[in-house]
């Protein structure tokens, strides 16, 4: 089944990503329309499992957190077998898990202090995992762009 998604509903999403924390109030009289249907609107959408949560981003750079790598993990696993992807979900260091298709089977986006504590984290967390064949590792020297908001269409 297939979710349809109204106008209102996008501008809601629109105005909710660019500010989680505005208010019930707010987004009201931004859509110009009653503060308890705005509500009833937001609770379907986290019903329906469009909102999946509200976050706090944080600057990496400020908690320490300098190093940021792509993994890319090769596994002795068959296609579509997952055991791989959720121990390495378990990791906190690991922020993404990707499935991908080509001659790796997985892509990790990983953040962690330095060189170093990028070896501990590939030498002890992913060691441990028995069907991890190779990796290979891409370390970020800028960050041009990264963003957590998605495209919202306008209808």
């Amino acid at each position: 089944m297939e979710l349809v998604l109204d106008k209102t509903d996008l501008q809601i999403l629109d105005l909710m990503q660019c500010n989680a924390r505005m208010s019930n109030a707010d987004l009201a009289r931004e859509l110009s329309m009653a503060p308890s249907a705005v509500l009833e609107r937001v609770k379907k959408l986290e019903q329906k499992q469009v909102i999946l949560q509200y976050n706090t981003r944080l600057n990496a750079q400020a908690l320490q957190l300098k190093l940021l790598a792509f993994i890319y993990i090769k596994t002795s696993e068959g296609m579509g077998c997952g055991q791989t992807g959720k121990e390495l979900a378990k990791i906190p260091e690991v922020q993404e898990v990707h499935s991908i298709a080509g001659e790796d089977c997985f892509l990790a986006k990983v953040r962690v202090a330095d060189a170093a504590a990028l070896m501990h984290l590939m030498r002890n967390s992913m060691a441990q995992i028995k069907d991890i064949v190779s990796t290979k590792t891409t370390i970020v020297l800028e960050t041009v762009k990264e963003e957590t908001q998605l495209v919202i269409p306008k209808t």
